[in-house]
């Protein structure tokens, strides 16, 4: 597996991730991206009825960190809990991604216009530093580009210097990022498409530009919408 790392000196580079290097303290959230990985990409598709030690199988990772990932997971929507049961993948519909780009709309335009106004300037070479491997991207990778997704969502949430949004955020862009991955036609074109979104939202962010951040931020969302009703005019 390959886990996004923005280097000190500006540089994004892909490094492969072995979690049997990785801290102890930090199992919970390796536990949460594998799980949310697998979900994202339909490895454990929707509807799937799942058991916590088949989970703690497919991760290699223990109970405990498997547990808290699972709390975090349902809490974002991703999965339910069902102690006597066990876990059970939640689906995805046209509807309930309607409702969240509702809220997502509002809220990412609040966030960059956040993170324009409140960036460091560590955090602004590292914005620029992402939004250049954007621009590179060449719409052939969508796991690879699944990180960069989650890169540019995680340093927009940093750089807004508010708490608050990433509890509000992360479910609103983990469900979505969901939807649309497992609704792609033309990955190549759409992957492509999305870089460029995403890119422009970094580099307004990194100029500073509130204004050109909220204007990006709400084509962003506008073309999320339009798949959604593509999405639903191919059924």
């Amino acid at each position: 597996m390959y886990r996004l790392y923005i280097a000190r000196r500006g540089i994004v580079q892909a490094q492969r991730w072995n979690e049997e290097e990785a801290p102890v303290a930090n199992k919970a959230d390796q536990a949460y991206d594998v799980l949310e990985r697998m979900i994202t990409f339909q490895e454990l598709p929707p509807g799937s009825l799942l058991s916590e030690a088949r989970l703690m199988e497919r991760t290699g990772l223990g109970r405990t960190p498997v547990r808290e990932a699972l709390q975090r997971l349902a809490r974002e929507r991703m999965v339910e809990i069902h102690p006597s049961q066990g876990v059970f993948v939640a689906p995805t519909s046209i509807e309930a991604q309607l409702k969240v780009l509702e809220l997502r709309r509002s809220m990412e335009e609040l966030a960059v216009r956040l993170a324009a106004h409140r960036a460091t300037t560590e955090q602004r070479e590292r914005i620029l530093a992402l939004a250049e491997v954007l621009s590179q991207f060449d719409g052939d990778d969508p796991r690879r580009f699944g990180e960069l997704l989650k890169s540019t969502h995680t340093l927009i949430v940093e750089a807004a210097h508010n708490e608050y949004l990433s509890v509000a955020m992360a479910p609103l862009q983990g469900l979505s990022r969901r939807f649309w991955f497992a609704h792609l036609r033309n990955p190549k074109a759409e992957l492509a498409e999305a870089a460029d979104l995403h890119g422009d939202i970094l580099r307004a962010i990194c100029h500073g530009d509130q204004a050109k951040a909220s204007e990006a931020s709400l084509r962003l969302n506008d073309y999320l919408t339009d798949f959604t009703y593509r999405t639903l005019r191919d059924q």
